[in-house]
């Protein structure tokens, strides 16, 4: 049995499905997905990121909000790839659960998202998102979002 080949997502792939710009915007690409199951995103940690000015500027370390934030953008970018007219949604968190943050993340690292469907109903989704960085675990939790509509004008 073959491996297949991975599914990747671009920068430009990424701004299109996601309305998230910088600084903000927390993928760098997607390395590799299954439509409906499970994602892998990357997010470069550089030492020019914004939030280092003010978070431990003399011992940098890239905040565990931002780290959730970016597990859940990754899992966005699943969920929004497959919904037609998607320029007109926006996912919304509902609920965090169970995080946990077992190493910082440093300038220089490359934050490897892992991020699963546990269900989905409707418009709401629960998944489980795991960070790594040289392959050891460095946050995980799990993740409530609702698929909702913009509101006319919101978004523009």
């Amino acid at each position: 049995m073959s491996e297949r080949e991975p599914r990747t997502i671009d920068l430009q792939g990424i701004l299109a499905l996601l309305p998230h710009r910088y600084p903000i915007l927390l993928v760098d690409r997607i390395l590799d997905f299954e439509p409906g199951q499970w994602i892998r995103g990357l997010k470069n940690i550089s030492y020019s990121e914004q939030v280092f000015q003010g978070h431990f500027p003399s011992r940098p370390v890239f905040p565990g909000v931002y780290i959730l934030e970016a597990m859940a953008q990754t899992g966005g970018c699943l969920l929004l790839q497959d919904i037609e007219d998607r320029a007109r949604k926006v996912i919304y968190f509902m609920g965090i659960d169970g995080a946990k943050f077992r190493k910082p993340v440093l300038p220089g690292d490359q934050l490897v998202m892992e991020v699963k469907v546990l269900s989905l109903k409707g418009r709401i989704c629960k998944m489980r998102g795991e960070a790594f960085v040289d392959g050891q675990k460095v946050a995980e939790a799990e993740f409530m979002s609702m698929l909702m509509d913009l509101a006319e004008g919101e978004g523009k």
